[in-house]
C-alpha cells in the first residue's frame, strides 16, 4: 500500500491538496493485510493544528451550513463559497481541503467534485474530489438541508480524520453502516476511540464530541493521532503535563464509560452518551469508531 503525505488543511476541511508531505511516512503496517484491506472503510486522514476552527470555517467562507443548502456541485455552490475555493492565498488552501473531505465523506467513489482556479502565478490548477464512503450520494444534486442524520453521519466522518500533527495515517471507519471485513479487522485491530457531532449548524447547535479506548491510549500517540485522548503538552516553566483538545472537539471521557458496548464482530461501539455533561440517558449511535493498525 502506498503511503500518504498529510496535506495543507483545516477540519471540517479534510486535507486535500498539498505540495509536500508535513510529517513522517508511516508503513508499519502489514503490507500484505493492508492491500486486501484497502477499501472505502479506510480513510487516509491528516489535518493542520487549527483544522477544527470555527474561525477558519467561518472566513473562509465555506460553511458546512452553507454547503448542506445547496446541491454539492459546482453550479450549485452560493458565490461567496465559490469564491472561497478559487483563493488563490491561504484561506482558498483551507476551503479546498474542506471541501475535498466533505466530497470524500458524501460522494460515492464513482462521482466527483471538478473544478480550477488560478494561482498567484496566474497559473490554473484544475481539481477532481473524488468520493469515497458515500453518505448522502444524493447531495450531488439535492441538498441535504435540516437533515440532522446525515449532518451528523458527515461529522462524524470528518471528525475521525482529524490530526493534532498534520500527519496521515491509515485508519479503519466503522459503524452501523460501515461494517468491515475479516482482513480489515485483522489488519486494524486497536481500537481508538469514537467521534460524533454536527458541524452543520441549520437544525441543532453545533457541536462535536469524542471519547477514547483506554486500551487505545498508547498506540494512538505512537501514530500521532491524538484527537481521542488528547494532545499531551508540557509546560515549558512548571513542568507539569496537561491534556489539550483538537479545536473545538470535546473529549468526554473513556468510551468504556459512556459507550453502550461494541459490536460482536465489527468492535465499533453500538452508542455513546450525546453529551455526558448534561444527561446520562439521552444516546446516539450516529457515530464512528475509528480502528487502528498494531505495533509492529
Amino acid at each position: 500500500m502506498e503511503t500518504y503525505c498529510a496535506r495543507l488543511a483545516v477540519f471540517l476541511v479534510v486535507p486535500l491538496v498539498t505540495t509536500a508531505c508535513i510529517g513522517a511516512e508511516l508503513d508499519e503496517e502489514p503490507e500484505a493485510l493492508l492491500e486486501e484491506a484497502e477499501s472505502a472503510l479506510e480513510s487516509d486522514n491528516g489535518y493542520l493544528p487549527n483544522a477544527l476552527s470555527l474561525n477558519a470555517l467561518s472566513l473562509n467562507a465555506l460553511s458546512l451550513n452553507a454547503l448542506s443548502l445547496n446541491a454539492l456541485s459546482l453550479n450549485s455552490l452560493p458565490s461567496n463559497a465559490l469564491s472561497a475555493i478559487k483563493d488563490p492565498g491561504a484561506n482558498g488552501a483551507v476551503s479546498r481541503e474542506l471541501l475535498r473531505y466533505v466530497v470524500s465523506c458524501a460522494l460515492r467513489a464513482d462521482q466527483t467534485f471538478s473544478f480550477s482556479w488560478t494561482d498567484s502565478a496566474g497559473v490554473s490548477r484544475p481539481e477532481v474530489f473524488r468520493g469515497d464512503l458515500g453518505y448522502a450520494h444524493w447531495w450531488a444534486t439535492t441538498p441535504i438541508g435540516n437533515n440532522t442524520y446525515v449532518q451528523r453521519q458527515i461529522t462524524a466522518c470528518l471528525a475521525a480524520r482529524m490530526n493534532w500533527y498534520g500527519v496521515s495515517v491509515r485508519i479503519s471507519l466503522r459503524n452501523n453502516e460501515m461494517p468491515s471485513t475479516a482482513a480489515e479487522r485483522t489488519a486494524f485491530p486497536v481500537r481508538e476511540g469514537a467521534f460524533w457531532g454536527n458541524m452543520f449548524g441549520t437544525a441543532e447547535p453545533l457541536f462535536l464530541r469524542a471519547c477514547y479506548s483506554p486500551a487505545g491510549v498508547t498506540r494512538a500517540r505512537q501514530l500521532q493521532r491524538d484527537c481521542a485522548a488528547g494532545h499531551l503538552s508540557v509546560d515549558p516553566a512548571t513542568g507539569a503535563t496537561t491534556v489539550q483538545q483538537c479545536g473545538p472537539m470535546t473529549i468526554v471521557g473513556s468510551c468504556d464509560t459512556i459507550c453502550n458496548g461494541t459490536d460482536t464482530v465489527n468492535g465499533f461501539y453500538r452508542g455513546c452518551l450525546v453529551n455526558p455533561a448534561t444527561s446520562a440517558w439521552v444516546r446516539t449511535d450516529q457515530l464512528i469508531t475509528t480502528f487502528l493498525p498494531a505495533a509492529p
